[in-house]
């Protein structure tokens, strides 16, 4: 009897085993791969209590707004290519519409260290002449009212730049930049800037979720030139410039407090600036530079802005 049990069993358990093996086997879900999109566009907008680039207003100290858009191409995540235009609004004493901007370039990125190459062009249209010295539709606007300045109807340059920041940590970064400008707001000649940055940010525990906080500076130098006949071949002052801030950031808004100064005098910052405004100081004279005309543009100044940065990918998908 046990024999017969044993056997019956054991062909129980073959005939199992075969129609185990016969059933059917369910196949393995598949899940289609993730395909991220390459293009992403950035674009934002801000106001400014004064527009100050490099350490000189842009906006006879007064108020200012800019926006941009930019759209980017990611060719892998440590390779970014770009292309932009923007606008500001400005004061200049040619009476320019506004600066726009176009600009491009490639920002590769190894481990830390992030690159940013391109070229940027600013663009000044519907400027006025003013030179009662020069023959032609300049004479006819004369010269700038009261101080004498002159100016050129087009001041639009094209600029070349490196830069390159390295993250040191989540809370410490450094950078350096490289500018090279071909002829210079159209003075006749070439100009070059260099400068440093660093930006401490603070820990994320520090601030409710959503909220940053971040305080940030540069230092810079502005290697000027000779200009051409238009304005008397005058030899323009190299001078130094700096910034230092204190930002607030909440979701894609900045709230920024900076102050900005430079070493030039009021009556180099005219030579530089033509300044419509510019008052009349003997001091300010400058032999073979600069008569008794002063410019605040160029001198201490505190800035507020507030700003919304945002990327199409990160905010609006």
């Amino acid at each position: 009897m046990k024999k017969i049990a044993l056997a019956t069993i054991a062909a129980l358990g073959l005939t199992g085993s075969a129609l185990a093996a016969d059933m059917p086997v369910k196949a393995p879900k598949i899940v289609a791969p993730v395909v991220t999109n390459p293009w992403d566009i950035a674009f934002g907008a801000g106001i400014y209590s004064n527009y100050i680039f490099r350490g000189i207003s842009q906006s006879n100290n007064g108020p200012s707004v800019n926006a941009y858009f930019e759209p980017r191409y990611n060719v892998n995540p440590n390779l970014q290519l770009y292309a932009g235009v923007g606008g500001w609004s400005i004061d200049y004493p040619n009476r320019a519409s506004a600066e726009i901007d176009i600009y491009g370039g490639i920002r590769p990125t190894f481990g830390p260290v992030a690159f940013d190459f391109g070229v940027w062009y600013y663009y000044y249209p519907n400027g006025t002449c003013y030179n009662a010295g020069v023959p032609g539709e300049c004479a006819l606007n004369g010269s700038l009212p009261i101080n004498g300045n002159v100016i050129k109807s087009d001041l639009s340059f094209l600029e070349y730049f490196a830069k390159a920041t390295w993250t040191v940590n989540d809370n410490i970064a450094i950078g350096a930049g490289y500018y090279y400008d071909d002829n210079w707001l159209n003075f006749g000649f070439d100009a070059q800037y260099v400068s440093g940055t660093l930006k401490l940010t603070a820990p994320s525990n520090w601030l409710p979720t959503g909220f940053g906080l971040y305080a940030s500076g540069e230092f810079g130098h502005y290697f000027l030139g000779t200009t051409d006949a238009f304005y008397g071949n005058l030899r323009l002052p190299d001078y130094n410039t700096w910034n230092v801030g204190l930002a607030l950031t909440w979701n894609v808004f900045t709230v920024d407090v900076r102050y900005f100064d430079t070493d030039l005098s009021q009556g180099e910052c005219n030579a530089i600036t033509s300044d419509f405004g510019a008052k009349f100081d003997p001091s300010a004279t400058i032999a073979g530079l600069n008569g008794p005309w002063a410019s605040k543009w160029c001198g201490q100044a505190y800035v507020i802005s507030l700003k919304a940065d945002l990327t199409y990918g990160s905010n609006l998908k």
